[in-house]
Protein backbone atom coordinates (compact mmCIF):
# COMPACT_ATOMS: atom_id res chain seq x y z
CA UNK A 1 0.00 0.00 0.00
CA UNK A 2 1.32 3.45 -0.48
CA UNK A 3 0.08 6.92 0.15
CA UNK A 4 -1.29 7.86 -3.37
CA UNK A 5 -3.48 4.85 -3.32
CA UNK A 6 -5.01 5.71 0.28
CA UNK A 7 -5.44 9.43 -0.72
CA UNK A 8 -7.90 7.88 -3.68
CA UNK A 9 -9.36 5.95 -1.08
CA UNK A 10 -10.77 8.99 0.38
CA UNK A 11 -12.26 10.05 -2.77
CA UNK A 12 -14.04 6.68 -3.33
CA UNK A 13 -15.44 5.77 0.04
CA UNK A 14 -16.04 8.76 1.86
CA UNK A 15 -19.07 11.02 1.66
CA UNK A 16 -18.44 14.82 0.17
CA UNK A 17 -18.26 16.33 3.97
CA UNK A 18 -15.37 14.13 4.53
CA UNK A 19 -13.71 14.61 2.05
CA UNK A 20 -14.19 18.32 2.85
CA UNK A 21 -11.83 18.10 5.62
CA UNK A 22 -9.03 18.19 3.59
CA UNK A 23 -6.75 15.26 4.89
CA UNK A 24 -3.61 14.51 3.20
CA UNK A 25 -2.37 11.34 3.47
CA UNK A 26 1.33 11.81 4.20
CA UNK A 27 3.05 8.53 5.52
CA UNK A 28 1.84 4.74 6.15
CA UNK A 29 3.98 1.55 7.02
CA UNK A 30 2.83 -1.83 8.48
CA UNK A 31 -0.22 -1.06 10.84
CA UNK A 32 0.16 2.76 10.57
CA UNK A 33 -1.10 5.80 8.91
CA UNK A 34 -0.25 9.54 9.09
CA UNK A 35 -2.48 11.83 7.70
CA UNK A 36 -2.49 15.87 8.04
CA UNK A 37 -5.52 17.73 8.71
CA UNK A 38 -5.07 21.06 7.40
CA UNK A 39 -6.17 24.33 9.44
CA UNK A 40 -9.46 25.66 7.92
CA UNK A 41 -11.86 28.36 9.11
CA UNK A 42 -15.04 26.30 7.93
CA UNK A 43 -13.48 23.45 10.41
CA UNK A 44 -12.74 26.17 13.44
CA UNK A 45 -14.82 27.87 16.11
CA UNK A 46 -14.25 30.60 17.92
CA UNK A 47 -11.11 31.72 18.33
CA UNK A 48 -9.17 30.02 15.12
CA UNK A 49 -9.63 26.29 18.00
CA UNK A 50 -10.03 23.49 15.17
CA UNK A 51 -13.91 21.97 16.31
CA UNK A 52 -13.68 18.77 17.99
CA UNK A 53 -15.93 17.05 15.98
CA UNK A 54 -13.99 17.87 12.88
CA UNK A 55 -11.28 15.91 15.32
CA UNK A 56 -13.41 13.16 15.50
CA UNK A 57 -14.18 12.86 11.62
CA UNK A 58 -10.70 13.02 10.43
CA UNK A 59 -9.85 10.42 13.24
CA UNK A 60 -12.53 7.59 12.69
CA UNK A 61 -11.80 8.25 8.55
CA UNK A 62 -7.43 7.63 9.46
CA UNK A 63 -8.36 4.62 11.15
CA UNK A 64 -10.72 3.21 8.23
CA UNK A 65 -7.18 4.27 6.45
CA UNK A 66 -5.13 2.32 8.67
CA UNK A 67 -7.33 -0.49 8.37
CA UNK A 68 -6.90 -0.26 4.68
CA UNK A 69 -3.41 -0.21 4.45
CA UNK A 70 -3.61 -3.38 6.93
CA UNK A 71 -5.57 -5.38 5.01
CA UNK A 72 -4.80 -4.08 1.56
CA UNK A 73 -7.70 -3.36 0.23
CA UNK A 74 -11.08 -1.61 1.55
CA UNK A 75 -13.10 -3.69 3.21
CA UNK A 76 -17.05 -2.60 4.58
CA UNK A 77 -16.76 -1.97 8.33
CA UNK A 78 -18.98 0.19 10.55
CA UNK A 79 -17.81 2.23 13.49
CA UNK A 80 -18.80 0.41 16.64
CA UNK A 81 -17.07 2.23 19.33
CA UNK A 82 -15.22 5.85 19.19
CA UNK A 83 -14.00 7.19 22.57
CA UNK A 84 -12.34 10.30 21.79
CA UNK A 85 -10.29 12.50 24.62
CA UNK A 86 -9.54 16.37 23.87
CA UNK A 87 -6.16 16.99 25.64
CA UNK A 88 -5.62 20.95 24.64
CA UNK A 89 -7.45 22.89 21.65
CA UNK A 90 -5.36 22.53 18.48
CA UNK A 91 -5.07 26.06 16.93
CA UNK A 92 -3.25 28.12 14.49
CA UNK A 93 -1.70 25.02 12.89
CA UNK A 94 -2.61 22.03 10.91
CA UNK A 95 -2.63 18.57 13.35
CA UNK A 96 -1.28 15.35 12.26
CA UNK A 97 -3.29 12.15 12.84
CA UNK A 98 -1.10 8.99 13.37
CA UNK A 99 -3.63 5.89 13.56
CA UNK A 100 -2.56 2.91 14.28
CA UNK A 101 -4.29 -0.76 14.40
CA UNK A 102 -3.83 -2.63 17.39
CA UNK A 103 -5.38 -5.82 16.72
CA UNK A 104 -8.01 -6.58 13.52
CA UNK A 105 -10.06 -10.28 13.59
CA UNK A 106 -12.55 -11.73 11.02
CA UNK A 107 -15.28 -9.31 12.53
CA UNK A 108 -13.74 -6.92 14.79
CA UNK A 109 -10.68 -4.30 14.44
CA UNK A 110 -9.20 -2.08 16.83
CA UNK A 111 -6.97 1.36 16.83
CA UNK A 112 -5.89 4.21 18.48
CA UNK A 113 -5.29 7.47 17.23
CA UNK A 114 -3.63 10.67 18.26
CA UNK A 115 -3.66 14.26 16.93
CA UNK A 116 -0.76 16.24 17.72
CA UNK A 117 -0.05 19.83 16.18
CA UNK A 118 2.29 19.84 13.12
CA UNK A 119 4.17 23.11 14.54
CA UNK A 120 4.54 22.15 18.12
CA UNK A 121 3.72 18.22 18.47
CA UNK A 122 1.93 18.36 21.40
CA UNK A 123 -0.93 16.10 21.49
CA UNK A 124 -4.11 17.79 21.19
CA UNK A 125 -7.01 14.58 21.06
CA UNK A 126 -6.50 11.00 21.49
CA UNK A 127 -9.14 7.94 20.20
CA UNK A 128 -9.81 4.36 20.47
CA UNK A 129 -11.66 2.88 18.02
CA UNK A 130 -13.97 -0.47 17.61
CA UNK A 131 -14.90 -1.37 13.92
CA UNK A 132 -17.17 -4.25 12.99
CA UNK A 133 -16.22 -5.71 10.05
CA UNK A 134 -18.64 -6.30 7.49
Amino acid sequence: MDTQTLQAALGEYFAPWVQALGLEVIACDGDRVSVRLPQQEQLSRVGGMVCGQAMMAAADTCMVLALVNHFGSFRPMTTVQLNTSFLKPLSGQDGIIEARVLRAGKSLAFGEIDIRGANDGKSVCRSTTTYALL
